[in-house]
């Protein structure tokens, strides 16, 4: 009988620790719809996609430095450099939303790239090096605006009014929506999950930067290049935050110098709650765009109830918390 005991409290520790999650996601989800029946419409779900498109989009790119046991800080004010770049050339520059488009990813890319070589060669501790990054962007991106937002027919320092404009092209890519129904942001974000899941989940080049999150040294005995794989995953990092940047700009449609605010500490509790998605206790893309959107269900619902607003982040923080002792501390059990 103690042994029958035993073993079906193993099956319901791992069952928990596998689906504990999501049945609790689900569990949130039926209780806001019978008690606002609002929630369950079409237009709300969507909109509760389209609202964590961006951050659920930086959190990919977290996501892949925490596979290597970094983190990168720096996600928010590169997206926000990318929001004011795209509007900069565009707007004052006057050049074609494609323009724009790749400057921004360049940029990104570029300091993706200065983490990794901090990171990598400097020897700066990942926290150090991308929180550094964090404070240098968000006094860059100010600069070639004065510090103020960018928008159509705005006044220049030197007095002339800007003659450029965003293209409809760039604008769609944020506010445009495929058969009138799905968010164009919200395909971004499910189509590069796909792509970074399949990256990281089936091919040697996933498994190399697992590898080197588990053990570096061990993989690099075995002939894996380490420090190529860790400047890799920044320089993607920071390639994934300008296209989240790019989205808000086009969303918004204006350079809006507080753009990225709370970016960061989105996307990091999305990718953290990841770990407790299906028990994977590792960062993956499946349970980091779940965990995002977990996130801006729950912020919804509680908005839906006329929850105040300045005891959401204490909720966020509680959730996130909660999800990673259960998930680890059953485990650990286990």
């Amino acid at each position: 009988m103690k042994y029958t005991l035993g073993i079906n409290m193993e099956r319901f520790t791992s069952f928990s620790i596998k689906y504990g999650f999501l049945i609790v996601m689900a569990v949130l989800f039926v209780a806001f719809g019978l008690v606002e029946p609002s929630f369950w419409q079409w237009s709300n779900l969507f909109s509760i996609l389209l609202g964590v498109t961006i951050y659920g989009i930086l959190a990919l790119g977290v996501t892949f430095t925490l596979v290597i046991d970094g983190l990168d800080l720096s996600v928010g004010s590169n997206a926000a450099m990318s929001v004011m770049m795209a509007s900069y050339s565009m707007v004052v520059l006057n050049l074609s939303g494609f323009a724009a488009f790749v400057i921004c990813i360049m940029i990104g890319a570029a300091i993706g790239f200065l983490n990794g070589f901090l990171i990598v060669k400097v020897k700066v501790p990942d926290l150090l090096a991308t929180l550094g990054m964090m404070f240098l962007v968000q006094g860059l991106q100010l600069i070639p605006s004065g510090g103020r937002s960018i928008g159509t027919g705005m006044i220049l320092p030197n007095g002339d009014e800007a003659e450029g404009m965003f293209s409809d092209a760039f604008l769609y890519l944020g506010q445009g929506r495929l058969f009138d129904l799905i968010p164009i942001p919200v395909i971004f974000m499910l189509v590069l999950a796909f792509v970074v899941y399949i990256i990281l989940n089936h091919t040697r080049w996933g498994r190399v930067f697992y590898a080197i999150g588990g053990n570096a040294e061990a993989a690099r005995l075995v002939g894996a290049n380490v420090n190529l794989y860790r400047m890799l995953a920044y320089i993607i990092s920071g390639s994934i935050s300008a296209l989240g940047g790019i989205l808000l700009a086009a969303r918004v449609g204006r350079g809006d110098v507080s753009s990225g605010g709370g970016l960061l500490l989105d996307a990091v509790g999305a990718a953290l709650i990841g770990y407790a998605v299906l028990g994977a206790k590792k960062p993956n893309p499946f349970g980091t765009i779940v965990g995002a959107i977990f996130v801006g269900m729950l912020l919804n619902g509680l908005t839906m109830l006329s929850m105040p607003y300045y005891i959401q982040d204490f909720i966020k923080g509680c959730v996130l918390v909660a999800a990673l002792a259960f998930t680890f501390g059953l485990a650990k059990k286990k």
